[in-house]
Order: structure tokens, then sequence, then C-alpha cells
């Protein structure tokens, strides 16, 4: 009733004209009850009114009663994601710009100095070239990065000009590298590493993207600094330690590791060390052997300083290995392709040398075969005889009784 009032205290009427009254007398009607009529009318109409906006508030009122019953007992009934899908979208539109954080992106731009990667859907970082990867490159793209590269990156920093993220692979790259290091440290395998740089205690060299140290004094030739840059060496590893960020190799560990399991017959690199008037001596990888003055060449070596000098780096043979005396026997002379080759063309006598290697291997195990055939020639009744390959075993009908007739030995074939 208080609005219903409220409506009819605002209600105005226009003015009655008494001219008009007066000018139309036949048509004279009551003033008062003109008025009352249109009071009447006007009341009705606020009535009217008042009614439509009760209707308006008791549905809204129904509408939000059924609302509020609906999410306390059906809370995801006609919901068209789920939580998880929820979840979903947020990490696709959110991240932590946390330094250290590790992030999923995708790379859809390069230039000179690095590339745009998109982390979410409406984010994007910036990769610098440095940090693209652990090796020294001048594009992203020796890296492999090009548009629609995805990998797992790391947050190192922000640009202050514009708050973006900054990105590396590098660091991962490193971590991985270290461990990696750890890995082959444990397995004491030999691995290869590239010089890039001296010092005067040694020199650096690249190992799985790493710059790692080699004292001289773990170097198995005596090459100086200068000849050993851009060599790849043999190493084995000393010391790994990430957080120290020391990482020590050793080449003469690596060369006697790998040396020490050749036979006789074997070619191994060595470096001379000293001469004797009966001979030199040769450090082949940590392990000391001789090479006879009369090893060195089919023809006669009057001095051996004619032929050799300490530091010289040569190819030699394995003649023997005393394991419990720790004796080598070395040559130089079954390598040469011709007598007297090592004093006029060692070069030549260094390139051929594991081809006559091969050769004096071959007529070794001929030597070999000849000898125990030759046994068995007299021995026909041990029922054991040698066969094509020069292996013991059974005799067998090919073969006479009597044994095998040795008269004819055919030349080793070269290889």
């Amino acid at each position: 009733m208080g609005s219903l009032a409220h409506q009819f205290v605002g209600l105005k009427c226009s003015p009655i004209s008494t001219t008009r009254i007066v000018q139309s007398n036949k048509n004279l009607v009551n003033p008062i009850i003109i008025h009352t009529k249109q009071k009447i009318v006007s009341r009705t109409g606020a009535v009217a009114t008042t009614n439509a906006q009760t209707r308006e508030r008791i549905k809204l009122k129904e509408m939000f009663e059924e609302a509020y019953e609906r999410c306390r007992t059906a809370p995801m009934e006609g919901v068209a994601f789920t939580v998880e899908d929820f979840h979903s979208a947020l990490e696709k539109y959110d991240f932590d710009s946390e330094i250290g954080t590790k992030v999923k992106g995708t790379v859809f731009s390069v230039d000179a100095n690095g590339a745009l990667v998109e982390i979410t859907a409406k984010s994007s970082a910036y990769l610098p070239i440095q940090e693209a990867s652990i090796h020294s490159i001048k594009h992203v793209e020796e890296a492999g990065i090009f548009p629609g590269f995805k990998d797992e990156f790391v947050v190192i920093g922000e640009n202050e000009a514009d708050d973006s993220v900054i990105l590396s692979l590098r660091s991962i790259q490193y971590d991985l590298a270290w461990e990696r290091c750890r890995q082959l440290q444990a397995e004491d395998v030999v691995v290869k590493g590239k010089v890039v740089s001296a010092n005067k205690g040694g020199v650096v060299a690249l190992v799985e993207g790493l710059r790692a140290f080699i004292p001289f004094s773990q170097i198995f030739s005596k090459s100086t600094a200068e000849e050993l840059l851009e060599k790849e060496l043999p190493l084995k590893f000393v010391e790994v330690d990430q957080e120290q960020t020391r990482l020590i190799l050793s080449n003469r560990k690596a060369m006697a590791d790998s040396q020490t399991q050749l036979g006789i017959g074997s070619v191994v690199l060595g470096t001379v060390q000293s001469l004797k008037p009966y001979g030199a001596f040769i450090d082949i990888g940590g392990v000391n052997g001789l090479l006879h003055v009369s090893q060195i060449s089919h023809d006669r070596v009057s001095d051996i300083a004619t032929v050799l000098q300490p530091g010289d780096t040569l190819k030699v043979m394995i003649l023997s290995h005393d394991r419990e005396r720790g004796r080598v026997s070395l040559s130089t002379k079954k390598l040469e392709p011709a007598p007297g080759d090592m004093i006029r063309n060692p070069k030549l006598v260094f390139e051929k040398a594991e081809e006559m290697a091969q050769t004096f291997r071959q007529r070794i195990s001929q030597a070999e075969a000849m000898a125990r055939a030759d046994i068995l020639k007299f021995q026909p009744e041990s029922g054991l005889t040698l066969n094509s390959d020069g292996i013991l075993g059974p005799l067998t009908s090919e073969l006479p009784a009597e044994g095998l007739d040795l008269s004819v030995i055919f030349p080793a074939e070269e290889s």
C-alpha cells in the first residue's frame, strides 16, 4: 500500500481551462466529475504496474532458489568440463616463473640472437643463443632448434624491459653432462676428448660438452701443447666433482689400459724415453718396453741415435710380454716392408705397420701349425690330426693314417 500511495503522491493532472467550459456550454460537464474519472484511471494503471513488478520479483526469487538448490545438491550437473579440465586449463594459461623452474615450450620463431618460445597459451619467453646449447654455436639451428621444436626449458631470469621470461637449455644439458661423466667414471671406460686450449700445467679438452683438464704428466706422448691442439685424445676419468667444477682426466691411463690388452704381434704407439748402447727404452702407455738394437732394422744399426731420439713417437710391435717381471720386448724390424726401411724411410714403416704385423701373425700361426703337424706325423697312433685350419682334432678318413705330408709348405698370404 505504501508503494501505491507513493505513486498517487507523484500523480499530476493538467489544469482545466475555464474559457473552454464557457465556450462549450452545450457539452458542459461538471469539472469535478471529470477530475474524479482521471484519478480512477491513473489509480488503475499504477496498480497494474505494481502487480507486474511483484510477479517479476517472485520469478527472480524462484530462479535464485532453484539455482541455490542445484549448486547445493548437484554442483556439476550440466557443466561441460570436469575439475581435471579446470586444472588443465590453469596449467595451460599460467605457470611458475620462479628462477630454476622447468617449463615445457615450443619454439615459434628464431633469429640471429636466439629463439622465441611459447610456454603457455598466452605467454612467450626468449631463449638466448648462448643458452641454447652446452656446445659453442653461432646459430640456434646448429643445435637443432627450429620453429616447432619442443623441449623442456629452465627459467634463468626475467627481462626487466618487458618482464618477459628468459629460458635456458644449456643449464639442463650441463647437469646431464656431469651425470654422464660420473657414470662413465664408474664404468671405467675410455672416452675421446678434443684439445681446445693449453696452459702451463696441461691442456684443456672437451668431454661430453664440459671442459676437462689433462695435466702434462698424464699425457702419453711428449708432444708440445701446440702440437696437441685440435687433436682427439683417448682419456680416462681421474676426478669428477661437479660442486668444485673439477673434471680431470688422463691420457696415459687410457693408453696403458688399452695396450695391456694387446698380445704378441700387436702394434702399439710408443714414445722413446731413453737411448742405451744396446737399444732404446720405449714408453707404451705407462709400460716401458725395450727395442733392442737388433730389432730396429734388418740392416745393421751402428748408432741408435742416427735412427731414434728421445721424445720420438713411433709404432712398434710386441714380440713378448713378461707380465710377472714387467718386461716387454719390441720390434720395428718386423714392420719393415723392405730391409732397411726403418733407417731410410721410417714414415713408410709406420704407415704399413698394421699390414706387416698381420703378415707376421699369419707366419707365426703357420709355423705353429707346422710344428704341431710335424709331431703328429710320427704319432698316428694318437688318433689326432691337424685340419686345414691348423686346428687339432680327431683323425679322419680324409687324411692318411701315417700322418701328414709336410714336404710342401705354402707361403703365407699377404693381407
